[in-house]
């Protein structure tokens, strides 16, 4: 049952994780504004930020493009965008904000058709705002910006490199600190890893484990955070790493985690797109733990979930709830790029009841602790990203 259900999400994950496209480029990152420091990303079911009916033109609509050099069913950044943009026009009525989605595919097959259909999408001039992200659509959005400098674009989870492309005003560049929200998933492997009361636990070993999809900035920025918050716990804590190469091989996954399970690694953290749900299989035929990431992975796989202690989240679609109430009301700064982090509500470690059950009292303190002192200043946590 465990294979098919895997096999079930397999197959509608078609793409790669919009969490494992991070490439490297060399722009100045600014934190967010103070005068934006106020609209956070809310949950779902909270209030949106602001009053950003009241703030939408007269008469008219405010309509996005969000073009998806992937297809919608990954479960992960392409689902939560689509998420977070029918919540506000669920909230706001389609009379006020209303967007539409482009399903470009993921395979190299349809890497041609990336920059001509956000072309086609720019010549139309119907958007007020065309939204993009991942490392592969950079050098399409830089030739759009610069042939349409009146359109506005929003570009989310990669370093848009704003100074090597002539300074655009008309970008806005989201990034998250998956760095922070992985400090607390190495702090929890750590205290896990040691902990002999968890079932399956060789307190004895302190091995915990990491596996990334392709060796990249924003991976490196995962695990930065998760080998500081383990050593922060532990420093005798050794944290194996294996890279697949690519988002998509679970099979190669499962093999390369299979092998840190057998060399004493208990507890794993999967950053690697779909290749990451080999991992999570593997946790759950040896019966040990696998983190998950990018969406709630155990209410995600059921039939796996005493096998996942929770998921770290990067929240695309609050991140873009947020800005576009922020574009709404007239305060959103184009040409600048925003880190969100827990403050900001851009990252997030799944807390419910699920978590209580599987983390012992005693770790989820000390989780919450630590949280906190990053959203205070007093932990600076380690990143892979200049910011």
């Amino acid at each position: 049952m465990m294979k098919k259900v895997l096999a079930m999400l397999l197959a509608s994950a078609m793409v790669v994780s919009m969490t494992a496209c991070g490439g490297n480029s060399n722009s100045d990152t600014t934190e967010p504004a103070a005068e934006d420091s106020s609209t956070e990303a809310p949950a779902e079911g909270e209030e949106p930020a602001g009053d950003a009916e009241a703030a939408a033109p007269s008469g008219e609509t405010y309509k996005v493009a969000l073009l998806l050099n992937g297809t919608l069913g990954d479960k992960s950044f392409y689902d939560s965008a689509n998420e977070g943009l029918t919540r506000l026009r669920d909230e706001l009525g389609a009379d006020v904000f209303d967007f539409k989605v482009e399903q470009m595919g993921g395979t190299a097959a349809d890497e041609s058709k990336w920059e001509p259909t956000l072309l086609d999408y720019c010549d139309s001039g119907e958007y007020d705002v065309i939204i993009m992200g991942t490392w592969q659509m950079a050098d399409p959005l830089a030739k759009a910006a610069d042939q349409y400098p009146d359109q506005k674009f929003m570009f989310f989870d990669e370093q848009f490199d704003f100074e090597g492309n002539g300074n655009p005003q008309n970008i806005y560049n989201i990034l998250y600190k998956q760095n922070e929200v992985s400090y607390l998933v190495g702090a929890a492997a750590a205290m896990m890893t040691t902990d002999e009361t968890i079932e399956g636990i060789d307190p004895s070993t302190k091995k915990i484990g990491f596996l990334g999809g392709m060796d990249n900035a924003v991976i490196n920025d995962f695990l930065k955070g998760y080998e500081q918050g383990a050593k922060d716990i532990d420093p005798e804590i050794e944290v194996q790493v294996s890279w697949v190469g690519d988002f998509v091989d679970s099979t190669k996954g499962k093999d390369l985690a299979l092998a840190q399970y057998q060399n004493g690694v208990d507890v794993g953290y999967n950053v690697a797109g779909n290749a990451g749900l080999g991992q999570i299989e593997a946790a759950g035929d040896t019966n040990l733990y696998a983190f998950g990431v990018d969406s709630d992975q155990a209410a995600l796989l059921p039939d796996y979930a005493k096998n996942i202690p929770t998921s770290a989240l990067k929240n695309v679609g609050n991140s873009l709830y947020r800005a576009i109430n922020l574009d709404l009301e007239g305060k959103l700064t184009y040409g600048t790029t925003e880190v969100l982090g827990f403050a900001e509500g851009g990252v997030e470690l799944v807390k419910d009841a699920h978590y209580e059950e599987m983390l012992p009292e005693n770790i989820r303190t000390t989780l919450d602790e630590l949280e906190q002192k990053i959203i205070d200043g007093e932990i600076v946590v380690d990143t892979a990203i200049e910011r």
